[in-house]
């Protein structure tokens, strides 16, 4: 028990300096920032932004997912597509470690993530 629960805070530690990287410029935040969700096995990344109608409305839109399958001890990576359906990424569905995932993200080579 020990060791999955550092091994999770490990995860976590990675997953906050990443996004803390990715975040925009603290003046804009409020305009646009970056967010994620987080439980054992899933992780989600998300846009937070205002509502473009209803300014006092925060809305978080994913853009990228990853889930660990721990039967086979690797992640597999999803995007979101226009229709709010998650898909595999498939250039590269499955990664061995959630920094390859950030690298995906980060890298972007097929404009899935950011646009």
């Amino acid at each position: 028990m020990k060791d999955s629960k550092r091994t999770i805070d490990f995860i976590e530690a990675q997953i906050k300096s990443f996004v803390e990287d990715m975040r925009p410029p603290k003046e804009i935040r409020d305009e646009l920032d970056i967010g994620f969700k987080y439980d054992k096995f899933t992780l989600e990344l998300f846009e937070i932004r205002p509502h473009f109608e209803l300014k006092d409305k925060i809305i978080h839109s994913n853009f990228a997912r990853a889930k660990f399958i721990k039967t086979q001890n690797h992640w597999k990576v999803y995007w979101m597509r226009a229709s709010g359906k998650w898909e595999l990424y498939e250039p590269l569905p499955e990664v061995d470690h959630i920094k390859d995932f950030f690298k995906i993200v980060d890298e972007d080579k097929h404009h899935c993530f950011k646009g």
